[in-house]
């Protein structure tokens, strides 16, 4: 397999389980040097990077509580280290803001601490992240935010999350605008039902069921396949694509 992304750099956020953690063992596949970030499973960040080095890749680990805006600035340092010490030195060629969290409650229900928590997250976040990295992403490189469907369609019971990819869907196409200039291309996916330990209940029939009754494809969505879709627009076959976002939902609600 011709590996697109030979001398590349990579970060992914959220990238020791689920989406994150396919995207980054895909990157890698692909020929990028990749840094994971986790939160707070270190043993979990640990197993998927010695599985792409058992694979023939490699990478490094930065840990960051991404609510904790301080945080979110030291990631972007420790990252900006730790290229500095690879063979591609000071440039971050692919950024790939993919960690959130979703918690499954009502409008009325939803009080303001899990509001807040959900917007530092998922927005604060990416927003303060790619801010800080900016300057060391090069023309020609990529930025890729992992975003919902539940942002262009109604899910019941997720409201918070909901408006919080909502916010990432607006953002993203700002900064393809202002960023085009400089080579940059900035995309986004847009998951619907995805297998992981966000959404264990499509592990279960009645969940399975759920999904396909929504779906034009009827299986349930795996994190590999959002992965794929990523490769793409990281990849030299998705240079001419910036400011959309790619639906990688098997036809959610079509």
């Amino acid at each position: 397999m011709t590996q697109t992304l030979g001398g590349k750099t990579a970060l992914v956020t959220g990238a020791s389980r689920g989406i994150g953690a396919a995207t980054a063992k895909r990157l890698a596949k692909d020929g990028a040097f990749v840094v994971l970030h986790y939160g707070k499973n270190a043993a979990a960040a640990e197993a998927v990077l010695k599985k792409i080095r058992d694979g023939g890749g490699d990478g490094a680990l930065v840990q960051a509580d991404l609510a904790n805006s301080d945080e979110v600035i030291k990631l972007a340092s420790r990252t900006k280290d730790i290229l500095k010490a690879t063979k591609q030195a000071h440039t971050l060629d692919i950024l790939i803001n993919n960690a959130g969290i979703a918690h499954f409650i009502g409008f009325a229900e939803t009080d303001v601490a899990t509001l807040t928590e959900t917007l530092a997250v998922n927005v604060v976040a990416p927003y303060v992240l790619t801010q800080q990295l900016l300057d060391v992403i090069p023309s020609g490189g990529r930025i890729v935010f992992v975003t919902s469907v539940v942002a262009k369609t109604h899910f019941a019971g997720i409201p918070a999350y909901a408006a919080s990819k909502g916010a990432i869907d607006t953002l993203l196409l700002h900064l393809a605008a202002d960023l085009g200039p400089k080579g940059i291309r900035v995309t986004g996916v847009a998951p619907g039902a995805i297998h992981t330990d966000m959404s264990a209940w499509l592990g279960t029939g009645e969940g399975q069921a759920t999904a396909n009754a929504i779906q034009a494809l009827q299986r349930v969505g795996q994190a590999e396949d959002i992965a794929s879709a990523i490769s793409f627009l990281a990849g030299p076959d998705g240079a001419w694509v910036t400011g959309t976002i790619v639906n990688a939902s098997g036809g959610t609600k079509l």
